[in-house]
């Protein structure tokens, strides 16, 4: 591998797989950092541009993607405003959060911003609405109440 950067890959193709994590088996990249989707995004249009994707970086690939541990025919891709190709999963296209500076980070799960919330997305591509476990900060603080096992 020619680099282990924290940033997006500027060049080559993009990789969705899937890792544990306290939220279950989630969609990472090929680094194993954490997969978004974002609920205001309609069909494999984003509608995350601007301060939006800077502060949820789209996932962006400059060939096929390649896939490990998911459906292969649900990774595809999207055409974003700027020209640049967005990876997608089930019709969802995915983001990286940039809170999130090491592989298996969740800090994105449940984060209400930019109109709408953002999820790690399941292996079948839905998002994941959990929240972490109890050893996770819940700053943004999600009151559902009942929850639990």
């Amino acid at each position: 591998m020619p680099s282990s950067s924290a940033t997006t890959p500027t060049g080559g193709a993009a990789t969705v797989k899937t890792a544990s994590s306290p939220l279950g088996q989630i969609l990472v990249d090929g680094s194993g950092r954490t997969l978004y989707l974002f609920k205001a995004d309609t069909g494999t249009t984003s509608t995350c541009n601007g301060s939006c994707a800077q502060a949820w970086p789209p996932q962006t690939t400059t060939g096929k993607p390649s896939s490990s541990g998911v459906t292969a025919s649900q990774v595809g891709t999207t055409t974003r405003t700027d020209h640049s190709t967005q990876v997608t999963y089930h019709g969802h296209p995915l983001y990286y959060f940039a809170e999130d500076t090491k592989p298996g980070q969740t800090n994105g799960q449940g984060v209400n911003a930019f109109g709408a919330s953002w999820y790690v997305v399941s292996p079948s591509g839905t998002p994941v609405t959990s929240a972490a476990s109890a050893s996770a900060s819940a700053s943004a603080g999600s009151t559902s109440g009942g929850g639990g096992y």
